[in-house]
């Protein structure tokens, strides 16, 4: 499977756009009430918890942390949580945000790799990538998040 990468300029500074990866009250915002646990250091564990199928505390991903470069890099392996699996394989994937500066704006690049084949996230983690792309650029740009409809 090819990677999935995604290119954003959004108008704000690296900072801004660090913090809504990375703050609670921002990254609830952006995933739809979950936030990220980990110690941010690299070789540990990084979770996305939140309302989901098991109640408030699903596991929506997970997996170990890469690399951690406040206002530059944070780069994860990818799992989705066992609410997902539905007694099928879960296989890994990696997502690596790379954050440069660019003039009064920060280039805000997503790459989605390292896909075995047979996942079937591939497809859905194609389609939602553009609604939290779309968040992390509104919600810096204007200090709030779009309204998709459905929930999601």
């Amino acid at each position: 499977m090819n990677e999935l990468k995604y290119e954003f300029y959004i108008a704000g500074t690296p900072a801004q756009v660090w913090d809504a990866l990375v703050s609670p009250g921002q990254v609830q915002q952006i995933y739809y009430g979950s936030v990220i646990r980990s110690s941010f250091n690299p070789g540990e564990p990084l979770e996305y918890v939140g309302p989901g199928a098991e109640g408030d505390e699903t596991v929506h991903v997970y997996g170990t942390l890469l690399e951690y470069i406040p206002e530059k890099v944070l780069s994860f392996t990818h799992k989705v949580g066992p609410s997902y699996l539905k007694d099928r394989e879960n296989y890994e994937s990696r997502i690596s945000w790379r954050l440069e500066p660019e003039g009064a704006c920060t280039r805000l690049t997503l790459i989605h790799d390292n896909w075995h084949p047979d996942d079937p996230a591939y497809a859905a983690s194609d389609s939602a990538w553009w609604h939290i792309l779309s968040n992390i650029k509104t919600l810096v740009e204007t200090g709030r998040t779009l309204d998709f409809g459905s929930g999601e």
